[in-house]
């Protein structure tokens, strides 16, 4: 958790937060996926929270290396993803909800492991591999995406 969202934590409790974020897709050279498995147990890309001032991708950039040990080099933005599904409620209690940016990225340095506090594993996974893994709902949805080669949900808002 980073200094700006303990204070804010500090302030609100375990209200809601809507906070910008962004992860990285990364795929090896036989087209495995990047994923690091987070303190709590879910499988996910690699990402989290931009901070204050930060560049969405200098913050992939670092959310990889602070999650799984890797630098990369974020490419494009392959997707960018929000909506009910990225609304969690932590084992602490506290709420987020999430609009992610996805970039998809290329590996430059560094061999995938659990770097910090937040994960506990990070490997790499084929397609095929994924189904067995705990995933989130929004991260199902997010893989399958991008998998697909979409690059967000479509609208469902109407006039009422």
């Amino acid at each position: 958790m980073s200094d700006y969202i303990r204070g804010l934590r500090e302030k609100i409790g375990t209200e809601l937060l809507f906070l910008p974020s962004v992860a990285a897709f990364v795929r090896d050279g036989e087209g495995r996926m990047l994923l690091v498995r987070h303190f709590e147990g879910r499988w996910m890309l690699p990402g989290g929270t931009v901070d204050p001032g930060e560049r969405p991708a200098d913050a992939a950039r670092r959310e990889c290396w602070e999650e799984a040990g890797v630098l990369v080099e974020p490419l494009r933005v392959a997707g960018v993803f929000g909506g009910p599904e990225y609304r969690i409620t932590y084992a602490n209690g506290d709420e987020a909800a999430w609009v992610t940016t996805i970039f998809e990225a290329r590996l430059l340095a560094g061999d995938p492991h659990a770097h910090d506090d937040e994960t506990i594993d990070a490997g790499w996974f084929g397609p095929e591999e994924i189904a067995a893994l705990e995933l989130a709902p929004s991260m199902q949805q997010t893989l399958g995406h991008l998998l697909r080669g979409s690059t967000f949900d479509g609208a469902t808002w109407t006039p009422g």
